[in-house]
């Protein structure tokens, strides 16, 4: 495994008074986020949602040109196309009190150069096992703590 870089894992979210644009940093790197118009922001950067899959779409084309390179494979490019929707189903212990909703992401890899059809189901297989899929693929735990003046308190229980 490689060393992460100093501001690998480190990302800070500012918000001010009003609206919903967030500057965002990581490291030496700067974007914004917002909200569309017709969601009361002003439209000046990636949703939220977007950016989950600009995440997924840079890592898989990241894994998809790391792999071929290695193989020495004439992979002259990479588009990867993302969709983010949800579906409702019936919860099979819970289906009589209340729908389930599953948040999918549809992927498209578009790939070019002279490779031959394994080749591209081999990428494709790839695809699945970028760094960024697994983690979604395998959910996350996320831990909240509250920074106030300084110091950091963990965030109450949910079931304290």
């Amino acid at each position: 495994m490689t060393q992460p870089d100093s501001h690998e894992g480190t990302v800070s979210a500012r918000i001010g008074p009003t609206g919903y644009r967030v500057e965002i940093d990581a490291g030496r790197h700067s974007i914004i986020a917002d909200e569309p118009n017709e969601a009361g922001g002003t439209d000046e950067g990636l949703t939220p949602y977007d950016l989950i899959l600009a995440s997924l779409g840079a890592c898989t084309a990241m894994t998809l040109r790391m792999y071929a390179d290695r193989k020495k494979w004439p992979l002259e490019g990479v588009v990867v196309r993302l969709h983010h929707g949800r579906s409702h189903a019936a919860d099979e212990q819970q289906c009589e009190n209340r729908p389930v909703r599953l948040d999918q992401i549809e992927r498209t890899l578009e790939i070019t150069g002279p490779l031959t059809h394994e080749q591209r189901v081999k990428l494709a297989e790839i695809a699945e096992r970028c760094p960024v899929h697994r983690t979604l693929d395998a959910g996350v735990r996320i831990t909240t703590r509250l920074s106030a003046t300084g110091a950091v308190v963990d965030s109450p229980s949910a079931s304290g």
